[in-house]
């Protein structure tokens, strides 16, 4: 089991005026970072580390301060963050434990539907995010865009295009499936939203208390079926998620064209990072959504 070094163990303590821990448990799950729960007297932490090149504990800290300003916290919360740390060049964050179990997503659903609608009411003006940011390891730009549509090509379908092999898409297709998506698009008025970016089920919980929580954001302001999207891709969300989730939300008409073009970005984003199978599904969206 991996140990925290204790330089950056020492200076955790210090920056909360604790003495030793009482226990520090490895929290297995994650292939990016190293994480542990730290206990101490009175408190129990999660602790993220990032050795990797790349500001990616200082993103999430952001999309975790964000989201925070427009949840209602009857029904959804996110980690609140204790301290950002640099120790040495690596990146520690610091958040709340949060005990859950497996249970009903009802307020899972309702919260992220209050979220949507409330970060709304913002009104920003533009859509994308205003720091460099990550999704998984690959990076998600930063920028901001007034259309939707040059939103989600320039700065999310373009980049991870971009990083393909040459070989594996010839520029005319390229062109084509963006062109495709441009023309899909058109007819459909997006709800700008602050969105958690990557909510997949190993994502999500609920605590003890029956309150959904969302954690490991890769946020941005996009079109809130991004989110809902994306839960449809790796499966496990619940009937009642979709349920009180729409209750907040109505479905819009086309959203199931949609969630196909919305979860390419994410279908791209892991055939770059994995390979393998996920290839053959680039390759099996591209065929879907020209069919369009």
């Amino acid at each position: 089991m991996q140990k925290i070094p204790h330089i950056e163990l020492n200076e955790i303590c210090y920056q909360l005026g604790e003495g030793s821990p009482k226990s520090i448990k490895q929290v297995l799950g994650g292939d990016i970072h190293e994480s542990w729960q730290i206990k101490f007297k009175n408190a129990k932490f999660f602790l993220k580390r990032n050795a990797r090149e790349g500001r990616f504990l200082e993103f999430e800290k952001s999309c975790l301060n964000n989201l925070q300003k427009y949840l209602n916290y009857e029904n959804l919360i996110v980690p609140k963050i204790i301290t950002y740390l640099e120790v040495n060049n690596v990146e520690l964050l610091l958040l709340e434990w949060i005990d859950m179990k497996n249970s009903d997503q009802e307020k899972l659903g309702r919260g992220l539907g209050e979220m949507h609608i409330e970060s709304n009411k913002f009104n920003q003006p533009s859509f994308g995010y205003p720091i460099h940011g990550f999704i998984g390891t690959t990076n998600q730009i930063k920028g901001w865009e007034k259309d939707w549509i040059k939103c989600f090509i320039n700065l999310r379908i373009e980049p991870q295009l971009a990083i393909l092999e040459k070989d594996f898409l010839e520029i005319d297709i390229k062109n084509k499936i963006k062109s495709k998506i441009e023309s899909v698009l058109l007819d459909h008025e997006p709800m700008k939203s602050l969105v958690h970016g990557d909510l997949w089920s190993g994502n999500i919980g609920v605590t003890l208390m029956n309150k959904g929580v969302i954690f490991d954001p890769a946020s941005w302001w996009a079109d809130c079926e991004v989110d809902i999207a994306m839960t449809r891709l790796f499966g496990n969300f619940r009937n009642e998620f979709y349920e009180n989730y729409h209750k907040i939300v109505p479905i819009k008409k086309g959203s199931e064209r949609r969630t196909i073009i919305y979860n390419f970005y994410h279908i791209l984003n892991h055939a770059n990072m994995f390979g393998g199978s996920y290839c053959h599904q680039v390759q099996s969206y591209i065929r879907n959504i020209l069919s369009m």
